[in-house]
């Protein structure tokens, strides 16, 4: 405890809660969005929001202080994403097995060491095109919602770009506040849904079927290892951090594993936040910056308790803002995620059919989108490698 207190520092501290502030700025939006369009009631979403808050929370205080490292453990976003289109086609409960399946084969991957080796089949350029064909129609819905609110829409638009010219680690927290400010000033904002209430926690029994295994546990197993995992080791070994990537994996599988009955979609290693606790900003030591994981944990600790209160709070909120703000602030994810897809020549065109059947939001024989999109990436890799060689 001494050498705890002794390492604590303001600029750790503030580092852990901005990064957990970008977390609920942004990606918990698309887990109200998910919700309204597979019309989940207010006690599941409050759930939802629980498991994945204090999963999140304690894993990152244990991880960070055992391993004296910022680990950040978050919620996948484009993870979310990908349960735009899914939830709608199956029952909450087959939703909840297929989560547990993933939980579990993250666990496998993580407690054999295979998590290398399997990344190491995947071309990481088609990985990418999947990810971005999935994010792409929420980067879209931020100019489909601007005829509904295009005062609010435009400085939102112009608060982000501003943000990045100027602010660029907090262009989602200006979004955020100047979204609030214009709904506050234009009266869009129904008070009377806000009220202080504790999250509710509800249990649901997993039902599990080969075409929810399919359908989600894949496409989600994929996203967290190749949108998550790997960033968020990237992010650490440039930081300085020679961790090795199958405990964290592991302990994350397993967090996601016990909470997927209350609603946890899944826990992963954070890239973007993660960034932010691990430069010097946090602290110029890089020994003494693991304090900014504890904070951002003990933050989301918090917030997972009044998670009901969180739901209320957004619900009060219109449309378009909720959709602007999860748009832009998964600006940079497509940005990246695309330009990962394209940079390499050689597997341009396998990218490029895969983006633009993931986006499609095709479902052929129940299976979806994301699904199809990596499969027929993988067989034109396949094809035009073989044509190449031969």
């Amino acid at each position: 405890m001494r050498t705890l207190l002794r390492d604590c520092s303001v600029s750790a501290l503030v580092a852990g809660l901005i990064a957990t502030l970008i977390s609920y700025a942004g990606p918990l939006l698309i887990i109200f969005q998910v919700a309204a369009v597979a019309e989940l009631p207010a006690a599941l979403l409050s759930s939802w929001i629980w498991a994945i808050s204090i999963g999140s929370g304690v894993l990152g205080i244990a991880l960070s202080y055992y391993y004296k490292v910022p680990v950040i453990i978050a919620w996948s976003a484009p993870g979310s994403a990908l349960l735009l289109t899914l939830l709608p086609g199956l029952s909450y409960a087959e939703a909840v097995g297929a989560y547990l399946m993933t939980a579990l084969l993250l666990l496998l991957l993580g407690l054999t060491g295979a998590f290398d080796r399997l990344l190491k089949l995947l071309p990481p350029a088609i990985t990418a095109a999947m990810l971005c064909g999935i994010l792409l129609q929420f980067g879209m819905a931020v100019f489909g919602v601007l005829p509904q609110n295009p005062l609010l829409v435009l400085l939102m638009l112009l608060a982000y770009l501003l943000g990045r010219r100027f602010l660029p680690r907090y262009a989602i927290v200006l979004v955020l506040l100047t979204g609030l400010t214009t709904a506050l000033w234009q009266g869009q904002v129904d008070t009377k849904l806000i009220s202080w209430q504790l999250a509710t926690v509800v249990w649901t029994t997993p039902v599990f079927s080969l075409q929810a295994l399919l359908n989600v546990s894949v496409p989600l197993l994929l996203v967290a290892l190749s949108g998550q995992f790997m960033p968020g080791m990237a992010v650490l070994r440039q930081a300085g951090y020679p961790l090795a990537a199958s405990p964290l994996l592991t302990h994350s599988a397993l967090g996601s594993a016990v909470l997927a009955p209350f609603g946890c979609h899944g826990l992963n290693l954070a890239a973007i936040t993660a960034a932010i606790c691990t430069g010097k900003d946090a602290h110029p030591d890089p020994a003494r910056r693991y304090i900014a994981g504890i904070s951002g944990g003990v933050a989301y600790l918090l917030l997972g308790i009044f998670g009901g209160t969180l739901v209320a709070l957004f619900s009060a909120f219109p449309r378009a803002f909720i959709a602007a703000l999860a748009g832009l602030a998964l600006f940079g994810a497509i940005a990246g995620a695309l330009h990962s897809a394209m940079a390499e020549p050689k597997t341009r065109e396998a990218a490029l059919i895969t983006l633009l059947l993931t986006s499609s939001g095709v479902s052929l024989f129940g299976l979806a989108a994301a699904f199809w999109g990596l499969t027929a990436g993988l067989l034109t890799h396949f094809l035009l490698t073989y044509k190449q060689n031969t």
